[in-house]
C-alpha cells in the first residue's frame, strides 16, 4: 500500500520556512506516494495552496496526522504535534535534540522514529542531504547583505567628483560554508576580505575566492568537518593576532557554530573595544551564545561605537530558496527509504542510521540519549 507523506503548517513563530515545495510535491507523487498537507502550509514562503496540484489539501490537522505515515518538518515537531502522531509514525526535519530533550523523550516513549537533518552526517555521499550546509549557504550571503545595511560605508571602492572611496575591509571568521559564502558575497560588492579558520586545510578555499588568509600557523582539524576545541595556548596566540586584523576589519562576520554545543567565544570585549567606531560584527553564531562575548541573541545593540547584530535563524529571511533546498534535501534523504511507493528504511545504511534520532521507544543518538536518560 502506497505510504503517505504528510506536511503540516510550522507551528515555530516566525518561520517562514516549507519543507515541501511544489517541485518535490511532484517528485514524490510520482515515486507512487500519497502527499497530504495542511491548508494554507506554504503561505510564508509564497507558496499558495493552488501551486499544489497533485496533493491532498487538508483543513482538519488531526485528520493530517492520523493518515501520515511520514512527516515532513522544518522546526522540531512541538509537544502538540507528537500527541497527534501516531505510534510508528517517521517525523524527519530539525530536531533540536539538546535544546528540547523533553520532546526527544515524548518521541521515545511514543514509538516515533524521528530522523534529525543536522544529524546527517558530513560525508561526500550524503551531500545532496546535508541541510545544515544548504541553510548555512544561506546564512552567509545574507550576512554579509545585513552587515552592507548596517554599515556607515559603501563596499566598493568608487571614484567620484569628491574624490575616491576606499573599499571596505571585512573579515570573515569560520570558512565552513556559511564562511565561504560570506566571504564570496562580500568579494561580489568590492570588499577587501580576509578569512580565517582554525582548520588549515580551508586556506585554499579562501584565497580561491580571492581573499586573503589570516595563517596562525594553528592546525585544528576535528572531525566531521568541524574544527577541534583548542588548548588555552592556541586560544591565546589566536587572539593575540585577531585582535590586530579585528581593529583593522570595518565589519567582522563570525560563523563559527556547532550544532548542539555553545559557540566558540572568539572576540572579546576588548578586541571590540579596539575596533573604529561605525564597525559592524555579524555574528551568525548567536543562536549558541555568539562568538563575541557581547553578542545579545535576536538584538543589533551598539558598544563604544561598534554595531554587534546577532540575528537568528537566518535563513528564514529568504524563505523562497531556504524552501526550495531544503525540500531538495528532504526528498533526497527520504527517497533512500522508499521503495515501490512503500517505506522500506535499511537501519544498515549509514546515512540513515546516522542521522536517526528515536525509534522503536529507543534514543538512537548517543549524547542525546546522555542527555536525557543519563547513561551512554
Amino acid at each position: 500500500m502506497p505510504i503517505t507523506v504528510a506536511v503540516p503548517k510550522e507551528q515555530t513563530p516566525e518561520e517562514r520556512r516549507v519543507a515541501l515545495v511544489p517541485e518535490i510535491a511532484e517528485r514524490l507523487t510520482k515515486l507512487g506516494v500519497t502527499v497530504v498537507i495542511e491548508k494554507g502550509m506554504g503561505k510564508f514562503a509564497y507558496l499558495m495552496d493552488t501551486a499544489y496540484p497533485s496533493v491532498q489539501i487538508i483543513d482538519n490537522v488531526d485528520n493530517l496526522y492520523q493518515q501520515a505515515d511520514v512527516i515532513l518538518k522544518v522546526q522540531p515537531p512541538t509537544e502538540s504535534e507528537i500527541d497527534q502522531m501516531k505510534e510508528g509514525t517517521v517525523v524527519i526535519g530539525f530536531m533540536s535534540p539538546h535544546s528540547y530533550p523533553e520532546r526527544v523523550a515524548k518521541l521515545r516513549d511514543k514509538k516515533i522514529t524521528s530522523l534529525a537533518m543536522e544529524l546527517v552526517p558530513r560525508i561526500s555521499r550524503a551531500q545532496s542531504m546535508d541541510a545544515l550546509s544548504s541553510q548555512a549557504a544561506i546564512a552567509g550571503y545574507k550576512s554579509v547583505i545585513m552587515a552592507a545595511d548596517l554599515a556607515s560605508i559603501f563596499f566598493p571602492m568608487l571614484t567620484t567628483a569628491a574624490g575616491t572611496i576606499r573599499p571596505a575591509k571585512v573579515l570573515v571568521i569560520g570558512a565552513g560554508v556559511a564562511g565561504l559564502q560570506a566571504i564570496a558575497t562580500a568579494r561580489r560588492l568590492g570588499a577587501m576580505v580576509e578569512g580565517y579558520d582554525v582548520r588549515a586545510a580551508t586556506k585554499e578555499q579562501v584565497e580561491s575566492l580571492g581573499a586573503k588568509f589570516v595563517d596562525m600557523e594553528i592546525k585544528a582539524e576535528g572531525q566531521g568537518g568541524y574544527a577541534r576545541e583548542l588548548t588555552e595556548e592556541e586560544k591565546q596566540q589566536q587572539q593575540a593576532i585577531l585582535a590586530k586584523h579585528i581593529a583593522a576589519a570595518n565589519i567582522v562576520i563570525t560563523t563559527a557554530a556547532i550544532p548542539g554545543r555553545p559557540s566558540p567565544k572568539i572576540i572579546t570585549k576588548q578586541m571590540v573595544e579596539g575596533m573604529a567606531p561605525g564597525s559592524v560584527i555579524v555574528d551568525l553564531a548567536s543562536e549558541g551564545g555568539g562568538n563575541c562575548e557581547l553578542t545579545q541573541a535576536g538584538k543589533t545593540i551598539e558598544y563604544q561605537g561598534v554595531i554587534i547584530h546577532g540575528p537568528l535563524n537566518v535563513p528564514r529571511q529568504m524563505p523562497i530558496h531556504a524552501s526550495q533546498m531544503y525540500s531538495k534535501n528532504l526528498f533526497n534523504l527520504l527517497s533512500l527509504m522508499i521503495k515501490d511507493s512503500e517505506l522500506q528504511i535499511d537501519w544498515e545504511d549509514d546515512v540513515i542510521a546516522g542521522c536517526t534520532l528515536t525509534h522503536r521507544g529507543e534514543i538512537k543518538h548517543a549524547p542525546t540519549r546522555e542527555l536525557v536518560e543519563g547513561v551512554k
